[in-house]
């Protein structure tokens, strides 16, 4: 017998660990994507993964069948991804607001590159550009609600966003041989 996802949910809600297995193989692959866009590299994701099954089993009971499961679990691992971030830049204090970089920029050269060399272009980014290109340009939220989840100012989530943009010409720009001076963090 074939158990529908709501009462996989209602067994995990029981503690039924044969759901929670259920639900983690189910999801495990596609959360490991999203927090491999957020994470410096594998391991880091797999831990974000870990910890975010974690919160998803805690809270599964808060799950109120509004939108799909699949998006509320995206949403919990893109806030661990997030609050990792947070707790970084607690020990990290960035200053975001200082001079703009320029960079060559070619809209072909995004055509060339697989997604596989993208995620590890956009793994390689500096963690708070990461994010916040993540959570725009992948995730589709606006600068205003990225500045709420992070708990930064909205013309910091752009500033970011931008920089990010500039960051990942840069790279693109290199990876292909069009440019060969090292990106220049702005100061």
């Amino acid at each position: 017998m074939q158990l529908s996802e709501t009462d996989i949910i209602l067994g995990c809600i029981h503690g039924d660990r044969k759901c929670q297995k259920l639900i983690y193989d189910r999801f495990s692959g596609k959360m490991l994507a999203v927090c491999m866009r957020y994470a410096k590299d594998r391991a880091e994701a797999e831990d974000m993964l870990q910890e975010g099954f974690i919160k998803v089993f805690l809270n599964i009971e808060r799950f109120k069948n509004e939108g799909s499961f699949e998006g509320w679990v995206r949403r919990i691992m893109i806030f661990t991804a997030i609050n990792l971030y947070k707790y970084r830049m607690r020990k990290f204090q960035e200053d975001l607001d200082h001079e703009h970089v320029d960079a060559p920029y070619q809209d072909d050269l995004i055509e060339k590159i697989s997604v596989k060399e993208l995620l590890a272009l956009i793994q390689q980014m500096p963690e708070g550009y990461r994010m916040v290109f993540n959570l725009y340009a992948i995730e589709g939220y606006t600068h205003n609600e990225i500045s709420q989840m992070m708990g930064i100012a909205e013309g910091t989530s752009k500033s970011q966003y931008a920089r990010a943009r500039v960051y990942m010409q840069h790279v693109i720009a290199k990876h292909y041989q069009i440019l060969n001076e090292p990106f220049r963090e702005p100061k």
